[in-house]
């Protein structure tokens, strides 16, 4: 079942329909309800298949950018209705979109480019994103989409949660709060079927013990942070809200495009010397952005919308994560986490001045042609860089569920543990 014409990314309103007729076929199996509500009071929506006690949440859409989620819980549903055997013991939880209201401003469902993609580009600012917020805001200033993911957590105290995200360009990475034994396996044998590529070193997990290629396992609280500087610390987020039942949560990244430049683990034959160059380029590039800003900010008075709040935000960690780049690199450093920082520093700048377009676009202004033009020529660089090749939706879908399926059989047996364990 789709409610898709022809491949591309859902909407949340989409999602709701797929899952409200799904519930209505298979109402012996399926439920539909609202958990509920974005700071813009839009519905959040929970599709439950099956009635056992132990269950499985699977959480999509909790950066706007990263829209592959929503195609994998249709895709996600319709396999655990089609085999009995994942319903054995195990209830399926779905939440079709944790973040609506960024849903809503990232508008590229169908992206022929990474410009395409970018000119209608949108990620919240750091304490607006449900997942991270808890990490940036004390309890009481949490956003509603936190509180009622959290709310789900308690009240079905899931073995596993799986958190759907995903890359614009590199390689399928899985990020665990524990390990999951055997999960490494079958990760790679589906990243080899669909010719995606694993990125071995994301620089999202530096430092992080890994369990296989591109699955690794996140250090303990009290584990200092590879990137000091950024204020996203995993380990206060709601990935570990799930350990005071005993379980774990899998976080399972994959591609829209793909570079085969990200898995190589050769060490890197001149690490600290490239990180400094990245580190300057990435304050280089910061900087042009933030001076069409400064230059733009008094025509923009009185606006202070969700854009330009991502926007500044990105733009102030540019000089923190520089930094964190000309101390000493890790360990082993190898060509795939060069690679991966080199992605990342290239993300950022074109990232604020993506989003800072839209806003100028909005308002008619004059600096919006020259910036469009540098988000033109950023996109192009690192697509070329990159030698950037588009993975077909069906391959990014297809590996994103039989990680899901594979994480929850193998996480299953796994005994269940105390808070902080």
């Amino acid at each position: 079942m789709s409610v898709l014409p022809h491949p591309r990314y859902p909407t949340p309103v989409e999602l709701a329909a797929f899952a409200r007729a799904l519930a209505a076929a298979r109402p012996a199996l399926c439920t539909l309800r609202q958990v509920g509500v974005s700071r813009a009071g839009r519905p959040l929506h929970l599709l439950s298949v099956g009635h056992a006690r132990r269950a499985v949440l699977v959480v999509a859409g909790a950066h706007a950018n990263e829209p592959t989620g929503g195609s994998t819980l249709l895709a996600l549903a319709e396999r655990v209705l089609a085999e009995p055997a994942l319903r054995d013991g195990i209830s399926w939880h779905l939440l079709l979109c944790v973040d609506p209201d960024g849903a809503s401003l990232h508008v590229t469902p169908e992206p022929a480019s990474l410009l395409d993609y970018h000119l209608g580009f949108y990620r919240p600012a750091g304490p607006e994103q449900p997942e991270w917020s808890p990490a940036q805001l004390p309890a009481h200033l949490l956003p509603p989409e936190t509180r009622a993911l959290t709310r789900v957590i308690d009240e079905l105290r899931p073995y596993l949660q799986v958190t759907l995200h995903g890359t614009d360009l590199g390689g399928s990475w899985v990020q665990l709060t524990r390990d999951v034994p055997g999960l490494a396996e079958a990760f790679a044998k589906s990243a080899a079927e669909l010719h995606i590529p694993v990125e071995t070193a994301a620089s999202d997990a530096a430092g992080w013990p890994a369990a296989g290629p591109g699955v690794h396992v996140m250090p303990a609280p009290g584990t200092d942070a590879a990137y000091p500087s950024m204020p996203d610390d995993a380990r206060h987020s709601t990935w570990y809200h799930v350990h005071r039942y005993g379980g774990l949560t899998a976080v399972v990244e994959v591609p829209m495009w793909a570079s085969d430049l990200v898995d190589d683990p050769a060490p890197h034959p001149a690490p600290a010397a490239e990180l400094r160059h990245l580190a300057h380029r990435l304050l280089r590039d910061g900087r042009t952005v933030e001076r069409v800003l400064a230059e733009a900010l008094p025509r923009l008075e009185g606006v202070d919308g969700p854009l330009l709040r991502a926007a500044r935000w990105v733009l102030e960690l540019v000089p923190g994560l520089a930094a964190d780049w000309t101390d000493l690199p890790p360990a082993d450093t190898t060509v795939a986490y060069v690679g991966s920082v080199d992605a990342f520093g290239r993300r950022l700048p074109l990232r604020a001045a993506a989003m800072l377009l839209r806003v100028l676009r909005e308002r008619g202004d004059d600096a919006a042609p020259p910036l469009q033009d540098l988000v033109a020529d950023w996109s192009d660089a690192f697509a070329r860089h990159f030698q950037a090749r588009w993975v077909p939706l069906e391959h990014q879908v297809e590996h994103q569920s039989r990680t899901v399926v594979a994480a929850a059989l193998r996480a299953r047996a796994l005994p269940d543990r105390p808070y902080g364990g």
